[in-house]
């Protein structure tokens, strides 16, 4: 039997990493450009949306949680172009401001697939399961505070800054249950998902303009909810 101080632990420093490496991997695909995070982490109180976009979604199953990104209307503006121009998208067909709800449907498109890969890893790293909702993205002029719509015995929030290619800004914020997972015996996690593998599945899906029909929509309707 193993002893209790060699069992490997892994906590919430090593979920946020997971995380990170799902946001580099996703959008290195996905822009075909280099993007960094900090090697510093920084404990915060509360999670905030933040001009000029800001996306979040919850997760729920083995642990809870929320995870935040705030983008800059550059950092967006960037990140956008490059992903449309990598698709096949000639430059001057692209959207020219970061408010175009052109805009926020690509952002929130790549926000799902960084989520899905991020869960795809809990699972082959954690052998747990975790789900998530549809990523809502808004167009911010103030902050928005936002909770975690659960109880959470011992709340923990954690934010990671990210640079883009051009050294644009954007934040990662984390809020989940203080939580540990222990390793009780070896065993190979599965085989990863290609992304290039998610990012051609998602755009084989419904067309752009369906797309941003349902994600304005969507918008509307969350807006209302945080009654702005």
């Amino acid at each position: 039997m193993r002893a209790l101080e060699q069992q490997t632990t892994f906590g919430t420093e090593d979920i946020l990493l997971s995380l990170c490496n799902s946001v580099t991997k996703v959008l290195n695909v996905a822009t075909q450009t280099q993007i960094r995070y900090s090697g510093m982490v920084q404990r915060i109180t509360k999670t905030c949306l933040k001009p000029d976009i800001g996306c979040f979604v919850l997760f729920d199953g083995g642990f809870s949680g929320l995870v935040v990104i705030n983008f800059s209307a550059a950092a967006a503006m960037e990140l956008y172009e490059r992903y449309m121009l990598n698709m096949g998208m000639a430059k001057d067909e692209l959207a020219t401001v970061h408010t175009s709800d052109e805009v926020s449907n690509v952002m929130g498109e790549l926000m799902n697939q960084i989520v899905g890969d991020f869960t795809g890893s809990i699972g082959r790293e954690l052998q747990t399961h975790i789900t998530q909702n549809q990523p809502k993205m808004l167009v911010l002029n103030k902050q928005v505070i936002l909770s975690v719509d659960t109880h959470l015995d011992k709340p923990e929030a954690r934010r990671v800054t990210f640079y883009t290619g051009r050294n644009n800004i954007f934040y990662l914020e984390l809020a989940m249950d203080g939580t540990e997972f222990i390793q009780l015996y070896d065993f190979e996690p599965q085989a990863a998902v290609n992304p290039d593998e998610v990012i051609a599945q998602v755009n084989g899906g419904s067309s752009a303009s369906g797309a941003v029909a349902e994600a304005s929509n969507e918008h509307d309707d969350l807006l209302k909810s945080l009654g702005m």
